[in-house]
C-alpha cells in the first residue's frame, strides 16, 4: 500500500509480498544462526561465538585438536587438567623413582660400588628381578613411572623422575634420595616389583623406620611417610583390585625397614611400593599386562593425590 489513497497494480503487489517474505525468511535464518553460535547447541564457544578449536560440541576430540584428557583410559574422571590453574596438585612437586635401571646389567662393576646409607654401606644399585619369562623389573618400573608422571602432570603437579631410561646405570640409592631432597618434594614414591617365591602374592608398601646414623635421620619424615604409605595402599588396592601381600605385613600391606638407602637418606615423605611378585605366575600375568599397569599407575597417583590434598 502506498499513501492509502490508491492501490498499486496487481503485479507490483505480488512483488512486494515476495520481498517481504524473503526478508522475514532472512531474519528467521539469521536469528537461528545467532542462537546456535551463542551456545544454543550446548557446546563450548570461543570468541565470536565459534566452537572452541580442537573440541567438538560434546567436549571430545575435534578436527585438528588433542584428546579430552579429563578421563584416563578407563574413563575415570581426573580432577583438574594439564596446565589447568585449578588442578588439584598445582604447586606441588612429586618425585617418582623407577626402581633399578634397564641398563644396570651391563654395568655390574659400577652398581656394586658401596655407598653410605647411614646404617651400613650397601651397593650403589642392583639389577632387580624379573618374571620367569624374562620381563625385567626395571622395565616394569620405568613403564609405570612414566604413566604416573602423565597422570600427576594432568593434575598440575611438577613431576621429577630419578631416571627416565636416559642413564647408563643407576642412579645409586643415595643419589635417588638426594634427587627428592633437592627438589623439596612434597611426596616421593619409589616403584618396584618383588622377586619372592611362587605362591607369595600381592603388593606391599615399605615405610621408613626411625633411623639416626651418619647421614641418615628419618625423625621428621616417619610420620608423614606413614600417612603417604597408608593412603597409597588404600588407593592401590581399590583401583587395581590386587590383594595386600600374603607374605609381608600381616595383611596390612605395610612394611617398615631401616636398611634401604632411598628411605634412610630421604628428608621428604617417601615410601616404596612393591606392586606384586614377579616370580609368582598369577602376579606376573598382571605385571606384564599394559592395562593392569595403567591401573597400577592410577592407584599410585590417587594415593599420592589423597595424601597431598586431604
Amino acid at each position: 500500500m502506498s499513501n492509502g489513497s490508491t492501490f498499486p497494480p496487481p503485479r507490483r503487489r505480488r512483488g512486494t509480498v515476495l520481498l517481504v517474505l524473503a526478508a522475514v525468511a532472512l531474519v528467521a535464518v539469521g536469528g537461528w544462526l545467532f542462537w546456535r553460535q551463542a551456545g544454543g547447541h550446548g557446546g563450548p564457544t570461543a570468541r565470536g561465538g565459534s566452537p572452541a578449536p580442537g573440541r567438538t560440541a560434546g567436549g571430545g576430540t575435534g578436527a585438528g585438536g588433542g584428546p579430552d584428557r579429563s578421563t584416563d583410559h578407563g574413563g575415570t574422571h581426573r580432577p583438574g587438567g594439564k596446565g589447568d590453574p585449578h588442578g588439584s596438585l598445582k604447586g606441588r612437586t612429586v618425585v617418582i623413582d623407577p626402581g633399578h635401571n634397564p641398563h644396570n646389567s651391563r654395568h655390574t662393576g659400577q652398581i656394586a660400588r658401596l655407598v653410605n646409607i647411614g646404617t651400613a654401606r650397601k651397593g650403589c644399585d642392583t639389577t632387580g628381578t624379573a618374571t620367569n619369562d624374562g620381563y625385567p623389573e626395571a622395565s616394569f618400573t620405568l613403564d609405570v613411572a612414566r604413566r604416573v608422571r602423565t597422570l600427576l602432570e594432568d593434575q598440575g603437579a611438577k613431576v621429577v623422575l630419578t631416571q627416565d631410561g636416559d642413564r647408563s646405570y643407576g642412579p645409586c640409592v643415595d643419589e635417588r634420595a638426594a634427587i627428592g631432597n633437592k627438589a623439596h618434594a612434597d611426596a616421593a614414591v619409589s616403584i618396584h616389583a618383588d622377586g619372592s617365591a611362587a605362591g607369595n602374592r600381592g603388593f606391599h608398601v615399605i615405610l621408613p623406620a626411625r633411623v639416626s646414623a651418619g647421614p641418615a635421620d628419618t625423625a621428621a619424615i616417619t610420620g608423614p611417610s606413614r600417612q603417604l604409605g597408608e593412603r597409597l595402599a588404600d588407593r592401590f588396592r581399590a583401583v587395581t583390585g590386587s590383594a595386600r601381600s600374603n607374605y609381608i605385613g600381616d595383611g596390612t600391606g605395610l612394611d617398615v625397614r631401616g636398611d634401604l638407602g632411598g628411605l634412610n637418606l630421604s628428608t621428604v615423605p617417601k615410601v616404596f611400593i612393591e606392586c606384586g611378585n614377579m616370580r609368582d605366575a598369577k602376579d606376573a600375568a598382571q605385571l606384564t599386562d599394559g592395562g593392569w599397569r595403567q591401573k597400577a599407575a592410577r592407584g599410585i597417583t590417587e594415593g599420592i593425590t589423597d595424601f597431598l590434598t586431604r
